[in-house]
């Protein structure tokens, strides 16, 4: 890994501090009228997801991080174990549900998820931003429901709960949106 002064930071890159990996999120350089240049910045954990507010000398070393994100297809899991496979290796990855969390709910076989490498330390797995799956459970719907009639709760083939709206009716097809918990996009 290289050594990387703060002269180097740039937005969105990986640092090692205390053997846990961070990405920039932004930074600024700091010259006061009296006293040494510093770098005020804000790093992420990769790990937990949290924001850090920092202060450090200009010219201080850091210890870089190659982060690479690769796009694996989702192929199955046997409830413990999620297995991916790389489109063009072939070669298929193994990573455990307890890993994954709450986002095993959004997985559909085929689908394309993107894997989070620092170095080669798996750090995150993100499911696809859209995807269309059926309703296997709700209230039935009713003639005159509209958009604007209120929602229902509904279970989606992936096993996840999301609201839609009064009309659709079990066995349709829908897009959600999976990045803040699960969003009704439109009927397919």
């Amino acid at each position: 890994m290289a050594a990387i002064s703060t002269a180097d930071f740039k937005n969105g890159m990986g640092l090692k501090i205390n053997a846990k990996y961070y990405t920039i999120v932004e930074f600024q350089h700091v010259k006061p009228g009296k006293g040494g240049a510093f770098v005020r910045y804000k790093i992420r954990d990769l790990k937990s997801g949290r924001v850090i507010d920092q202060t450090c000398n200009a010219g201080t070393k850091f210890e870089s991080v190659q982060l690479i994100t690769k796009e694996m297809q989702y192929l199955y899991n046997d409830g413990d174990i999620f297995y991916f496979m790389d489109n063009d290796t072939y070669e298929q990855t193994e990573v455990p549900a307890d890993f994954i969390g709450d986002s095993a709910k959004w997985f559909k076989e085929n689908d394309t998820a993107l894997l989070l490498y620092a170095d080669t330390e798996l750090l995150g797995v993100e499911p696809p931003m859209f995807i269309e799956a059926e309703i296997t459970e709700t209230d039935p719907g009713f003639k005159g429901d509209t958009v604007q009639g209120g929602t229902k709760p509904a279970t989606l083939e992936t096993g996840a709960q999301i609201q839609v709206p009064m009309y659709l009716n079990q066995g349709e097809v829908v897009k959600v949106d999976t990045r803040d918990g699960g969003k009704f996009i439109s009927r397919v």
